[in-house]
Parts: C-alpha cells; structure tokens; sequence
C-alpha cells in the first residue's frame, strides 16, 4: 500500500458553492445589521416592507377586536331598514325610512349595503358584517400606504405609531359599521388610480365614493385642478362626465319615477345636524349652533381659505405635471442605459474580467449619458426642490423626486435610477389640504367622521415645519378629542386649536415661494 501523504493537497471549493457563501456574507453585511434596523424605523424609503407587516398585523389586530370587542349598535340597523324598503318596490326617497330617520345617502349607499343585506342574511349576521368591514379597512389600508410609499415622505415609525394607536378609528371600522369607511375607500382607490395616470377609472371610483357618501365632495377643489393642470380644460369636462354619467346611471331608478324626492333626499346641502352629537361645536349655544347665519358664515370661511390656498396648490399641481412628463421623456433612456450596463456586467462574467477596458468603457458612458438640456432640467429641479424644502428637513425633503442610485453589489455596475414616484408628493398635498379646509369649516362633526381625514393626517402633520414632539402631540390630541363621549367644551375647544395651529403650519411653509421647474430651467 502506498504511502498516505501528511498534507493532501486542498479540494478546490465548488462555483456554486462559493457563490452561495457570497451571498450569504452579502445578506449578513446589508441586512444584519444596526444601519438596516435603523433605516426600518426612520428611513420613508422601508416603508414598503413595514406596511407588509403593518397589515398582517393590523389583520390580527382586527381579528381580535371583533372576537373579543362588544359590537355597538348605532346606525347598522336603520341602514338595513332604508334598504328593505327599497327591495320591496320603494323608489321614492322620501318614504325610505329607518329607525334613526329618513335615508339621506346617494344610490350607491342603497345598492352596496342591499348586497350586505342579502348577505348578512337580512342584516341579523353581524359577525359577518363585521369580517366583511375588516376586509374593507385593510383594503383601503393597503391603499393608503402604496401612496405614502410612493411619496417617500413619512418614516416608517410615524405610520405604526399613528395607525395602532387609534381606538376610534378601529372601532369606526369593525364595530360600527358606518357607510363613511365605505366612502373613503372609493376616495382612495380613486387617488391610486389618478397617481398611476389611470384618470378614467379614477374618476369612476370618485364618483362611486360621492354615490355612498357626499363628503368625497371635500376633495373635489384640489382634484378639479389637479385635472386641469394634467389634462387641459377638454380632457378635464370628459372626465366631469364620466363622474356626472356614473351618478345618473346609479339615481336612475329614483330620478325616472320620484327625482326631486331623490335630490333633495340624498343631496341635501342644507341638512341640520342635531347639536347632540357634534364633537366641534359642544361650546356653541344650539341656537346658534342651528343658525343658518352660522352656517352661511361656515360656507364663507370655507369659501375663502379654499382661494386663499388655491394659488400654490396650483402651482404644486403644475410641477407635478412637469415631472412627470420628464419621466415620461427620461424614461426610455434610463432603461436603455440600464440594459447597457446589465449588458456590461455579463461580459464581465463571461470572461471573469473585473471591468471592461477602460477606454471602452468611456467610449460606452459617453453614448449613454443624457443630454445638456436634460442635465440642466435636473439640476435646476434639485435646486428648486432645496429651497421648497428648506434647511429644516434636508434629510427628509418634503418633495425629492430625482434621486440617482447606485448599486453597491458590484463595484464594475452602477445602476442609475430617478425615483420619479416621489413626485406624488405634489399631489397629494394639495388634495388632503382641501379636504381638511373642508373639515376645519364644517358645521358639525360626528364621530364617524374621524375616518374622513385620519389617514391623511400623518402626511399633513410631517409637511409642517414644527418639531417632532409638537407634531406627535397635536396627532395625540386630535385622538383624544375624536375619542371623549360625550364631547364636552374642553375636547371641542382642543379640536379647533389642533385645526387651526396644523392649517397654520402647512399655511406658513407652503406660502413660501414655490420655484416654478419651467422659469428655474430657464434661467439655468
């Protein structure tokens, strides 16, 4: 027998298996780690992956509530009512009643809650009623985080706390069973499809939202210009259209036999709300709380603060536009030069070279790079974008949308990307602002309203310049306000204070001048 040798040679270490081990230790350098788990909590741009487990958690949550949470009968009832009458042969809306008084929601209220009817059997399955609300607050939370991703705008932190921390809100959804969430699903589903370019099918989802519940109409000032600003006046009166058809198609069966009954029942701008049950007007006599000079003087405040904001909304609206007709034009040269480089990094592998030569790899950059008019479009924006956002907020610019990214996996790729969707920004601001003008000028507020602009609230908080301790408390105090029953003069009195001091800090920074991208790229 031969001789074993006392040191046989080292068995070579397979590709494959080598390559795993890369992966791995590059896993454990980017993701094990206190820089990542950081980034989980402050950085806007992993709020992707926190909204995963903000909704798987929120299902638990839900789940739990409705399992373990007494349900309050408020307004269940009445709607199953109104909606009897309607499915025995009723179209006259003044003869649709429930136990809580005439039915005084759009069409598309009756046709949605007749389905629950049939499918709660009759309205006596409230569990299911409940699961079904469980799904629709999901829904509308997936919702409502894809636009907060989008925009980039809010830390992740922010979103957990102000979500899981609101008893109202969740008892709103599973425990109430209002028609408002309902509403303000459509809403967003509607603001989803307008952020995407899909302006048709928001436009049907908006009008959908109005036919359940007319408080969508608060958003319709910022939308209006939000469609002329991206559509022109011609494209603008179609879309007019489809939302004014939609809700002639949903009326038909009321308009064609008792029209003014269904008008006047379902469109009633000039309701009077019992003083009872207001949360915003606790401090006001009810007389004069019922005072159509009250009222009038409500309408004229609303009035004013929707012209006196109309200005740099539009504005914001205009850049909006702007970008995304760059992305658009950018586009199709980013993916170009992304290909090159993807190009690039295979023949990098094929023959195990580290980087291409590098005179050709100059040669190949120079035929990619974009062109001085777009270089100087960038730049210009980038400075416009600083002084918007101001040195307050430099780590977390209110709007950023061209960010240029490079991938650290290999040091012979750079992949350049323009995070265009940040520019949603833009837009949304303007549209939860008129929203909430709407809100601080309302005659009344009820408890079921809270969902109305809760989700928005985080966003219009975090646009103002105020310290992190300020914005948290003014969030803590709206709570509180939204959750004392019976609301007394103190909680009405603090609603009115948080309005006021948030509309003045949004106010305050958004009067600052707005750099138009068209006259900066101009003057470059």
């Amino acid at each position: 027998m031969g001789k074993i040798p006392a040191n046989p040679p080292k068995q070579p270490v397979p590709p494959m298996r080598k390559e795993n081990q890369n992966l791995l230790s590059k896993i454990r350098k980017e993701y094990v780690s206190i820089t990542f788990a950081k980034s989980l909590i402050f950085d806007p741009a992993r709020l992707p992956l926190i909204s995963v487990l903000i909704l798987a958690a929120e299902l638990v949550l839900n789940v739990f509530v409705v399992q373990n949470v007494r349900y309050t009968e408020i307004d269940w009832k009445a709607y199953m009512q109104e909606c009897e009458g309607f499915l025995n042969g009723t179209t006259d809306y003044s003869q649709l009643r429930g136990d809580t008084g005439p039915l005084v929601y759009p069409a598309g209220f009756v046709y949605i809650y007749s389905a629950l009817y049939f499918l709660t059997s009759h309205g006596t399955n409230i569990r299911l009623a409940q699961y079904v609300f469980v799904g629709i607050y999901l829904l509308q939370l997936m919702l409502v985080l894809r636009l907060y991703c989008k925009s980039r705008k809010i830390p992740p932190y922010v979103m957990v706390i102000t979500i899981f921390t609101s008893y109202r809100i969740h008892s709103i959804y599973v425990l109430r069973l209002f028609n408002d969430p309902i509403a303000i699903l459509f809403l967003y589903a509607a603001l989803n499809a307008f952020i995407d370019g899909r302006w048709t099918l928001g436009s049907v989802m908006l009008s959908l939202g109005v036919s359940v519940k007319m408080n969508i109409l608060l958003f319709a000032p910022a939308i209006l210009l939000l469609f002329i600003t991206n559509l022109g006046w011609l494209k603008t009166v179609l879309q007019l259209t489809v939302c004014g058809v939609i809700q002639l198609v949903l009326g038909a069966p009321f308009l064609l036999t008792h029209p003014w009954q269904y008008i006047k029942g379902s469109f009633d701008l000039g309701r009077v709300f019992e003083h009872k049950w207001t949360v915003n007007y606790r401090f006001l006599e009810p007389e004069i709380f019922e005072s159509k000079m009250f009222h009038l003087a409500l309408l004229g405040m609303h009035l004013t603060l929707l012209a006196v904001f109309a200005s740099p909304c539009y504005k914001y609206f205009q850049n909006y536009c702007r970008l995304r007709h760059l992305e658009i034009m950018l586009m199709p040269q980013i993916e170009a030069q992304n290909r090159a480089e993807k190009e690039k990094l295979k023949k990098n592998k094929k023959s195990q070279a580290q980087a291409l030569p590098a005179a050709k790899a100059g040669k190949q950059q120079e035929e990619e790079k974009l062109t001085e008019d777009q270089e100087k479009f960038l730049k210009s924006f980038e400075k416009g974008i600083k002084k918007m956002s101001g040195k307050q907020q430099q780590q977390q610019q209110h709007v950023a949308p061209v960010e240029t990214e490079t991938s650290t996996a290999n040091a012979a790729t750079n992949k350049f990307s323009i995070h265009f969707d940040r520019s949603t920004q833009l837009a949304l601001l303007p549209i939860f602002l008129s929203n909430f003008i709407g809100i601080v000028c309302a005659r009344s507020l009820h408890y079921q309203f809270y969902v109305w602009y809760f989700h928005s609230l985080p966003y219009l908080t975090w646009y103002t310049e105020y310290t992190n301790s300020l914005k948290f408390l003014l969030l803590l105090l709206l709570e509180f306000c939204w959750n004392t029953y019976p609301s007394t003069v103190l909680s009405s009195a603090i609603l009115h204070t948080c309005h006021v001091i948030l509309l003045f800090g949004i106010g305050k920074k958004m009067f600052r001048r707005i750099p138009d991208l068209a006259q900066l790229n101009k003057s470059e």
